[in-house]
């Protein structure tokens, strides 16, 4: 049976760059997921009959909440559901299944790299028919409607048997609980070339893969283990677990550690990875050498032609305005199109869509390519590691090779996390009042060309977004951005990127805060983080 259950709105129900994310307590108050579902279904048309799909990372409150979406689902009248088993899909598979079944949409319960457990955090986002995150005029359509909210539709159905692979019903609708590794590892084995892949492996090649106790690890052990042969062991911390076993599943040099300090030591294997909790980003390590996101772009990009499904070439690469300009001068070697979107992987997909681009990536961990609308951790992986076979060289030979073609750029981002809001937004207004009298200025022995706040205009809808970072550019060519991420769940944090290019080979092997350390402290000093936030020192550097 059907119920209406009368409701009243929540305040804050607006999603972010990737959807609504708060702490799990939140999410677990009455009628607060439901609101917030019902608000979604209320902001689409034309869905009756068709096919959705549903998944998670397996975090804390991931099954209850997908037995939630499903009576929704039902109620809303969806004729077909596709569920992970166990309730299980990586965000990047969750996009797969999307593409490959032709469904409607899905709904992907994640907070992506957020910790997660009982007084962690939860989220949850809706991916349109391409696969990718529902854009701006979606989002918007769904916060005005949980302000207004007064009822919503939910089947009173016995809960699905998340653990059975098989076809069940929830009133009229057929629901599927599918394998979540099935279809997502179709979809790589026809873009890399296995084959040369596995005998990598067999030949003696090294590798560890931290999937962090989240949603990669069976994708991991499948792929890796499985299909490529790597040894038994080759995966670590591959069992998701609801509080990610107590760690922080962000694949970035703080949460990373034990990684980063193995492939430092001489007991490096040949390559270090990890993913993250949902499986949309990566880190990649060769033995003594960091790739950072930013070059791991760059790199994948000039490097595609060697993998079967980029043979004929990229169309274009986008990048995030943050991210550093390494994939600049590959699109200009290339003779191609680098495109300069805000954060947020929903920007990228007009231009996927429009073929205008084949690669992109954020500086914050995320690439992928048009196999799906979604960043993808171990896509990334998976591409180094067709790299490595094909020009049978070191991840630091790759590294070096390159700078000495295209210049380095060296690149930081320094976060402050958790600071009060109040405080961040008016650093950041301070900073956009500011910002028609800085050009010519001298700061710290280097003179201000420009600076603005990056707005994009979208060259395929005409759309443009506004206030989405401000830029501060040097006459040398480097520069310092500002931006407060719309990731986290308390307070606000602020990012500040800071980037100088290096043509120089001779100077391509200073260490990166040296490198930059006259551009950190202005990067300190002009906006006043300190007087401001209280801050004296970032909590992460990456």
């Amino acid at each position: 049976m059907i119920r209406t259950v009368a409701t009243t709105p929540f305040d804050g129900q607006k999603p972010g760059t990737s959807g609504l994310r708060k702490k799990v307590p939140v999410f677990q108050q009455p009628h607060y997921v439901e609101n917030f579902v019902q608000s979604v279904f209320d902001s689409l048309e034309n869905y009756e009959g068709e096919t959705l799909v549903i998944g998670g990372d397996g975090r804390y409150f991931n099954r209850e909440a997908i037995q939630t979406v499903i009576k929704m689902a039902a109620a809303a009248g969806f004729g077909r559901v596709l569920v992970g088993k166990g309730g299980i899909l990586s965000t990047p598979a969750a996009s797969c299944v999307i593409r490959k079944h032709e469904a409607f949409g899905g709904i992907v319960l994640s907070a992506s790299h957020n910790p997660g457990g009982p007084h962690g955090d939860f989220g949850i986002k809706y991916n349109i028919g391409n696969g990718g995150p529902a854009p701006e005029r979606i989002t918007d359509a769904i916060f005005e409607r949980s302000k207004t909210i007064a009822a919503y539709k939910i089947s009173d159905a016995d809960d699905i048997d998340l653990d059975v692979q098989g076809l069940a019903r929830v009133e009229d609708m057929v629901v599927d609980v599918i394998d979540p590794v099935e279809d997502y590892a179709e979809l790589m084995a026809q873009l890399f070339d296995f084959g040369a892949i596995r005998d990598l492996f067999a030949g003696g090649f090294s590798m560890r893969f931290d999937a962090m106790s989240a949603v990669t690890g069976p994708y991991a052990k499948a792929i890796l283990e499985g299909e490529l042969g790597a040894p038994e062991g080759t995966v670590v911390h591959g069992e998701p677990l609801p509080d990610f076993g107590g760690h922080h599943p962000d694949p970035n040099l703080v949460h990373a550690k034990d990684l980063y300090d193995l492939l430092m030591s001489d007991r490096a294997p040949d390559l270090g990875a990890a993913s993250d909790g949902d499986g949309d980003r990566n880190l990649i390590i060769g033995r003594g050498q960091f790739v950072t996101p930013s070059d791991s772009l760059a790199m994948i990009a000039a490097n595609a032609h060697l993998a079967p499904g980029y043979k004929a070439g990229i169309a274009g690469i986008a990048r995030s305005m943050p991210t550093s300009g390494a994939a600049d001068r590959v699109a200009e070697k290339l003779g191609i199109t680098c495109y300069e979107t805000p954060t947020g992987w929903k920007f990228f997909g007009n231009l996927l869509d429009a073929g205008l681009a084949t690669v992109c990536g954020e500086e914050s961990a995320g690439t992928g390519s048009s196999h799906v609308r979604e960043k993808d951790g171990l896509w990334a992986v998976l591409m180094w590691l067709n790299i490595l076979a094909a020009r049978k060289q070191s991840v630091v030979e790759i590294v070096r090779e390159h700078w000495a073609t295209y210049g380095r750029n060296y690149y930081t981002r320094h976060d402050y996390e958790e600071v009060d809001s109040a405080a961040a937004d008016g650093l950041m207004a301070d900073l956009r009042g500011r910002l028609d009298g800085l050009a010519g200025q001298a700061l710290g022995g280097l003179t201000v060309e420009k600076a603005d706040d990056f707005a994009y205009h979208d060259p395929v809808d005409g759309s443009v977004t506004t206030k989405q970072g401000v830029r501060v550019f040097f006459t040398d060519g480097s520069r310092i951005v500002y931006r407060l991420s719309g990731t986290g769940t308390a307070g606000a944090t602020l990012r500040v990127y800071i980037e100088r290019f290096e043509p120089d080979a001779g100077k391509h092997e200073l260490e990166t805060q040296a490198a930059l350390a006259d551009l950190i402290a202005i990067s300190r000093s002009l906006p006043d983080i300190e007087g401001r936030t209280g801050r004296s020192a970032p909590d992460v550097v990456t």
